[in-house]
């Protein structure tokens, strides 16, 4: 199969659309507490739906899988598990630093290390980049960052216009080196996933061995990776049922009378998890004394289609991956673009950003353009590698 870097760019749009959109399911979800939809979610997000769609698409998922190296399988699974862990502290970036601030800082690290990173691991850095495909590809990284940056710039521009009281409730706890630290950790870990999909590439190697099609070589790995995503966010939900006593809501809809104080709790969600007013914006808990019913068909329903939506930003990721030829390393900082670009255009459909002040709305309309740019021109730096005279 011929690479087509630019029908890439629109698998990777499509998983950016993905991801910026799987969080508005769960703004149906009624009267349960996060770490019950997000496991709820999470089982058709990390297991369910990679499993099944593998299956469907790839030939011999198991053999592959039994035949696939152990270091592979090994290193897949430990930054897939990393991943889930580096969303412990990325609600503590937003306590600090403030949504706009704090987001722009940790996609920032998580963009350039997710895409700069398996290469130099690999020792082929230099390689990639010294070829005129190469100067491309690295021109686009560029503009992406700034694309970041500029959207984080607009983001703490509408959060000062906010109304006072509105700001002490956005950012609670602002403490700039503090919340610089945490957004370096947080960004980098989330980061994770980009290792081990690299790490997975000997799987989708031999899937393609078995008779797989090139578009759907890549599922398999997403089983391995999204297998250790699971393992960590699975144990700290079932420690927050524990802690705040929730685990009888994902069989009893009657929601108990007094609720936790969820103020300072920490929920795993991390740089790629949407990144829009929505992360931080949970569910309302129930009132003290108050005795409500949870609609339990409703809230499996709505947990499941954001579960299944979440996973297809990395079943189109996958696709997008081969058809980028040798600089599929870029697919992050394209994966990365997609996911402001649409997470933010569901903010504007959200009405997050009424009231912001013109010079505001052009600081985000000015990012939005340099993200939408940096994968038009990644794009073209992968579309000149397909062409032996360019180099």
């Amino acid at each position: 199969m011929t690479a087509n870097p630019f029908l890439g760019v629109f698998f990777h749009w499509l998983g950016g659309l993905a991801s910026g959109s799987f969080y508005v399911p769960y703004r149906m979800v009624k009267k349960w507490s996060w770490e019950v939809y997000w496991l709820v979610g999470g089982f058709f997000s990390w297991i369910i739906a990679p499993w099944v769609l593998a299956s469907i698409n790839t030939s011999d998922l198991l053999a592959v899988l039994r035949e696939a190296p152990g270091s592979a399988i090994g290193w897949a699974y430990f930054w897939g598990a990393m991943w889930g862990l580096g969303g412990l502290t990325f609600g503590l970036t937003m306590r600090y630093l403030g949504m706009s601030l704090g987001m722009a800082v940790a996609l920032s690290y998580c963009s350039a290390f997710g895409t700069l990173m398996p290469p130099l691991f690999n020792g082929t850095i230099v390689e990639k980049f010294s070829t005129l495909s190469g100067h491309w590809i690295g021109f686009g990284i560029v503009v992406c960052l700034l694309g970041i940056v500029v959207t984080g710039w607009a983001g703490m521009s509408k959060d000062k216009e906010m109304p006072e009281e509105k700001k002490k409730d956005v950012i609670k706890e602002f403490n700039f080196w503090k919340g610089i630290a945490v957004a370096t950790f947080s960004g980098i870990m989330s980061a994770s996933f980009a290792y081990g999909l690299d790490a997975a590439a000997p799987i989708a190697e031999l899937s393609a061995q078995h008779g797989t099609t090139t578009l759907w070589t890549g599922l398999p790995k997403l089983c391995v990776v999204l297998l250790g995503g699971f393992t960590s966010n699975f144990i700290w939900c079932v420690l927050l049922n524990i802690k705040n006593r929730t685990g009888s809501q994902y069989f009893n809809a009657n929601i108990p009378t007094a609720s936790p104080n969820r103020q300072d709790e920490t929920i795993i969600e991390t740089a790629i998890d949407a990144p829009s007013e929505e992360v931080v914006e949970h569910m309302p808990v129930a009132k003290k004394n108050a005795v409500e019913r949870a609609p339990m068909l409703n809230n499996y329903f709505f947990s499941a289609l954001a579960g299944v939506t979440w996973y297809l930003q990395f079943f189109f990721y996958t696709m997008g991956e081969t058809q980028m030829g040798q600089y599929k390393f870029s697919s992050w900082t394209l994966h990365m673009a997609s996911i402001i670009i649409f997470s933010s255009l569901w903010g504007i459909a959200l009405l997050e950003w009424k009231g912001s002040s013109p010079s505001t709305k052009k600081k985000l309309g000015l990012g939005l353009a340099l993200l939408i740019l940096s994968t038009i021109i990644v794009g073209y730096g992968n579309y000149l590698g397909t062409l032996p005279t360019v180099e």
